[in-house]
């Protein structure tokens, strides 16, 4: 069944009116027809099934018939702290990050970082950044919509997350794996987890030092080297694989 996301303001009664692009994207590119099925989600965590009802114009008309939670969310929330990379790497990074379970993306200017944006730039970027979460939500049907924050300095990147309940820093001088697996494994029943990644040329020691200081816990992803768009996603897989319930 196609997943689509709503504002809770579409909801009239029994009734949901479907607009905008996905209106085309129902009628034009799926080929949908009256009385098919579809999962309307609030972005928020509701979830209404409902049957095409009318198809005329510019809108859709859905009638609900049933109303239930979202079982695709993890309980627990997830914060990616992306070190700014080069290229369009952060295009892939948001996608595959919101495919695993990510609830919020937050680009971070680290001292390594070799990407500079302007204010312009930046606006730009992060309104490409929220469509391509968007896809990716409807893609892996997702019953919320993860976002992508505004860039933060460093400095904004840890006091954000001094707000969650366990922060996670892959790090190449880290301990060996059983301190990596007990870490992980305590993640379990959070409320929030920050995950923090380093650009391209890692952290700097003494940005380490402040994560730890704010509560961070360094742990080794192996023996190899990883990307920095590989290194985020191996944590994410990882913290999927152990939360899932």
């Amino acid at each position: 069944m196609y997943r689509f996301f709503i504002d809770e303001s579409q909801v009239n009664g029994n009734f949901i009116e479907i607009t905008g692009e996905d209106v085309n994207h129902i009628k034009n590119v799926l080929r949908m027809k009256k009385g098919e099925q579809v999962l309307l989600s609030n972005r928020r965590g509701m979830e209404y099934e409902c049957e095409l009802e009318t198809m005329d114009g510019n809108s859709i008309l859905a009638k609900i018939t049933d109303i239930h939670g979202v079982e695709s969310e993890l309980n627990e929330r997830i914060v990616l702290f992306q070190g700014l990379p080069k290229g369009d790497k952060m295009e892939m990074v948001i996608q595959k990050a919101v495919e695993l379970g990510a609830s919020e993306i937050v680009p971070v200017k680290m001292k390594r970082c070799v990407v500079k944006l302007d204010e312009k730039k930046a606006k730009k970027k992060l309104e490409r950044w929220n469509a391509i979460a968007l896809g990716a939500a409807k893609q892996s049907k997702r019953g919320v919509v993860p976002t992508v924050s505004e860039v933060l300095t460093f400095q904004e990147a840890v006091q954000k997350a001094r707000s969650l309940s366990a922060v996670l820093v892959p790090y190449e001088a880290a301990e060996g794996m059983e301190h990596s697996r007990k870490v992980i494994r305590d993640t379990k029943g959070s409320e929030s987890v920050g995950v923090f990644i380093g650009p391209e040329g890692g952290f700097e020691p003494g940005e380490i030092e402040e994560l730890r200081q704010a509560g961070g816990k360094v742990l080794s992803l192996g023996r190899r080297i990883l990307r920095t768009e590989t290194a985020g996603m191996a944590v994410l897989s990882v913290l999927m694989f152990e939360l899932e319930e």
